[in-house]
């Protein structure tokens, strides 16, 4: 018998930019990163700008409208890109708005 390796699977580029990418997850992370007062919160803000970005994403995949980062049993959904991308996007905005006041 021959050894069977599992296969890793490749997931491209383009593949992930979308769903860092998403316009509802931008829109929700720099809207709260910016509101935040403290760097701790901007953790909060990933997992709510997660949740808010696939549950929107989903809403739009099941009603059969085209979107940019679906959320589909047939589609990548990539939750911990999505979640990094908030984080940084938060982040970045949060770091804005302390410059922005100086």
């Amino acid at each position: 018998m021959r050894d069977v390796h599992p296969t890793v699977p490749v997931i491209h580029l383009w593949d992930w930019l979308p769903a860092a990418f998403d316009p509802v997850l931008i829109l929700i992370a720099v809207w709260l990163g910016w509101k935040a007062d403290q760097f701790g919160k901007v953790l909060i803000i990933g997992m709510a700008a997660l949740a808010v970005s696939a549950l929107f994403s989903w809403a739009v995949s099941s009603l059969g409208l085209p979107w940019i980062a679906p959320v589909r049993s047939d589609a990548l959904t990539l939750f911990p890109v999505r979640f990094v991308a908030a984080l940084l996007w938060a982040s970045a905005a949060f770091a804005a708005r302390r410059v922005a006041r100086r």
